[in-house]
């Protein structure tokens, strides 16, 4: 474990997020859970109990191994959906234990009879239109041909969705392609239907498309980056206040990363500041080396970029980020001392480092940078 900083998760903007969703979906829409990488960088083990806590009773991965981490830590039988990638003995096994996963072509179709019918039981599948997205799916004739294979086994096959993606929600500039995959979607359901079919659950929709295009929610809506307290985008965020008097945010942001001052230096003026010669000290100054680095998922982009807040302060990072350190100026802050407390996302007194202040400076994804904490990193839950 890395035990150089702390990711710290609040469980009361857990239960406001949930809750504000929830409202907003309403009761007959199941929330599915988006718990992929790492429950976007907050730590399965600790996100998924709390999202139980608060009624999520159904979660979507990416990876096998997460479906097993999210299937571990719960108290109580919950819904798994694996949505990528699976081998064929994970396949097996998600039979054995009941956990669903995406059919998006014909040899995943096959390998799941394949199990089912050696163990005598019942594969519980999502069927994945493709429907313009060009990334994965069954297209018209590959749909025709899983409709056939399930028809001559249907005693081992449950289909428990009927899904697509769809190709960026979050900005209008897909609206277009949007309503045709919609369209595209209806149609191979309308296939499907007539084969005497009927998924469980009908789910194309994500948070951003849950709040910009209300019609896709159907049944079911995989909800990831709006659980965690961020919009998918600004474009998203501004669609729904739009229609608000109110412009106040209603989600609360989960994370709050933070790591300690190891030493105090004193620079005089003319020096240069760690490796290089990216950072040239214009007057005598006092900096702090703090423990963290691009290793530790502080990006290298940040270099005499980013910002950490010390003692209520806001601070800049100066010189190259190091694998395992960064260095601070520190000179307005006349009381800072080793061991102080160094947020790097999250709250200090009345100041704040936002996940959106990274994307600014480097260009990165607020997915990206949640993605990229590191799940060596400690990880606890507080009110």
């Amino acid at each position: 474990m890395i035990d150089n900083s702390l990711i710290t998760l609040n469980e009361n903007a857990v239960k406001n997020n949930v809750a504000f969703i929830r409202k907003k979906l309403g009761g007959k829409i199941k929330i599915s859970a988006v718990v992929k990488a790492n429950a976007y960088g907050h730590g399965i083990e600790q996100i998924a109990p709390l999202f139980e806590k608060y009624g999520i009773e159904h979660y979507s991965v990416f990876y096998y191994s997460e479906a097993l981490r999210v299937y571990n830590c719960l108290e109580k039988p919950a819904t798994i959906m694996v949505m990528g990638w699976l081998c064929d003995e994970s396949i097996e096994d998600a039979i054995k234990k009941g956990i669903e996963f995406f059919v998006f072509n014909i040899e995943r179709l096959n390998a799941a009879i394949k199990y089912a019918k050696a163990h005598n039981l019942i594969a519980k599948i999502h069927l994945e239109a493709e429907t313009g997205m060009n990334r994965s799916g069954l297209n018209v004739d590959e749909l025709d041909q899983a409709i056939t294979a399930i028809k001559k086994n249907i005693e081992y096959i449950e289909i428990a969705g009927f899904c697509t993606h769809l190709s960026g929600a979050e900005s209008v500039s897909n609206h277009l392609r949007i309503q045709n995959q919609l369209k595209k979607y209806r149609k191979m359901l309308a296939t499907l239907e007539a084969n005497e079919m009927h998924p469980k659950y009908k789910h194309v929709a994500n948070s951003a498309a849950a709040f910009v295009y209300p019609k896709t929610r159907m049944d079911l809506v995989r909800v990831g980056i709006m659980l965690y307290g961020f919009w998918s985008s600004t474009e998203v965020f501004i669609h729904y206040i739009n229609s608000k008097n109110d412009n106040t945010d209603p989600l609360k942001r989960i994370l709050k990363w933070q790591s300690q001052i190891m030493a105090i230096k004193q620079v005089k003026s003319g020096e240069f500041v760690g490796y290089g010669i990216s950072y040239l000290a214009q007057s005598n100054i006092t900096t702090a080396l703090v423990p963290i680095g691009y290793y530790s998922g502080y990006s290298r982009s940040l270099s005499n970029k980013g910002r950490v807040l010390i003692c209520g302060c806001s601070c800049s990072i100066i010189g190259v980020v190091n694998m395992n350190m960064i260095i601070i100026d520190v000179s307005h802050v006349s009381d800072a001392k080793v061991s102080d407390e160094v947020v790097l996302i999250g709250n200090q007194g009345n100041l704040e480092i936002k996940v959106s202040a990274f994307s600014e400076i480097s260009d990165e994804l607020n997915y990206e940078i949640l993605a990229h904490l590191p799940e060596s990193i400690i990880r606890t839950v507080e009110k």
